[in-house]
């Protein structure tokens, strides 16, 4: 950043217009009013403006950026330091939010500020990119720790229980049998709970189908048990048939689709939508062609203080959840080479399934 505003004081402004208009950054030069006075090419693509509009207006003008971002420009001219912000959200008008790292640089002209220099990194890729390696990592260090965690709690059971059916049988009053039948059962709740747990290690059942079959029977499931909530269709027709198990996946959307239901408490909207998504990456492996399904509702969203930590396995948001639940789903979709995603806020979840279509065996 030093280099470059020396460059800009001693090059004539033609020549520092020329560097700035080719450079991958966007940049853009302030006044003490924050008026712009000048924005490269990469600036208009990023904001999405035009510059015979943007020119000799104030940035906060043109876009919704946080008050921290403001104050800092106008800190950064008023005390001729550097600054620098990460992870800026900028809203580019109501349906559009980028995030950015944004540099600061007052330019000295006369041992006066003349114009604050701002560049725009775009970071939203990165970000992506290290909440996929979060979740898969996540999701690696849940299946290690219930592999061990099932073979310690399994040998124990399978004695309790052995031990229990013995003394059953010593027992000659009918009403002591009730506390080893006690035993008996709560083992067998255990060991199927376990069972639950690596489920998805079973071998994927794989056959050629329509995902839409699978998301409509989600769909009919759902509709049966929440007749007061509102479950619409948003499907994309355009997505080709894959390979993949049906059950499993059957058990995940019903699972996140369940989860929407009862975070609605019995009122409210979910929307079911499927989109067929290209040239995209799923843990830094870029793939030709992805089906996106989501399960969007309006409910009061994921607490804040679990939304890092939902896949974890007994993660839960609920008194009477296992939270067993959402770490199997993320498993089994792991294990046909997707990813589920999670976006929350009061009012507006989606949890995203991502499943590249040349893993599920698609041309």
């Amino acid at each position: 950043m030093v280099l470059m505003a020396i460059f800009l004081k001693k090059k004539p402004e033609s020549l520092y217009e020329k560097v700035l208009n080719n450079l991958a950054t966007a940049a853009m030069l302030l006044d003490k009013d924050l008026k712009i006075g000048y924005l490269n090419p990469a600036s208009e693509m990023l904001f999405e403006m035009g510059r015979r509009k943007a020119l000799g207006t104030p940035f906060q003008n043109l876009v919704s950026a946080p008050d921290s971002l403001i104050n800092n420009m106008r800190l950064s001219f008023n005390t001729e330091r550097q600054f620098s912000q990460h992870e800026v959200s900028i809203e580019l008008g109501k349906k559009k939010t980028i995030t950015v790292d944004c540099m600061m640089n007052p330019l000295m002209e006369s041992n006066n500020i003349s114009e604050l220099l701002v560049e725009f990194v775009q970071i939203d890729g990165h970000l992506k990119l290290a909440q996929e390696s979060r979740l898969v990592e996540q999701q690696n260090t849940s299946n290690t720790l219930l592999r061990g965690l099932s073979h310690e709690i399994k040998n124990p059971l399978g004695g309790l229980r052995g031990a229990a059916q013995l003394l059953e049988k010593q027992l000659l009053n009918n009403d002591l049998k009730e506390y080893t039948k006690v035993i008996i059962d709560e083992a067998d709740r255990l060991k199927n709970l376990v069972n639950r747990m690596l489920s998805p290690s079973i071998p994927l059942k794989k056959k050629l189908f329509n995902i839409h079959e699978v998301v409509e029977r989600v769909r009919a499931l759902v509709k049966v048990q929440n007749k007061h909530i509102n479950i619409h269709r948003d499907y994309d027709p355009s997505i080709p048939e894959i390979v993949a198990d049906p059950e499993q996946l059957i058990q995940v959307l019903l699972n996140l689709a369940c989860n929407s239901a009862e975070a609605l408490d019995g009122q409210g909207d979910i929307v079911l939508r499927t989109r067929a998504m290209r040239q995209f990456t799923i843990s830094k492996t870029r793939h030709k062609l992805v089906v996106a399904i989501e399960i969007i509702d309006n409910g009061p969203g994921v607490p804040e203080d679990i939304k890092d930590k939902i896949f974890f396995p007994m993660i839960t948001g609920r008194v009477e959840g296992t939270g067993l639940g959402l770490s199997i789903a993320q498993s089994i979709v792991n294990h046909h080479g997707g990813l589920i995603d999670c976006i929350s806020e009061p009012g507006h979840t989606v949890f995203q399934i991502f499943l590249p279509l040349e893993e599920c065996g698609a041309e």
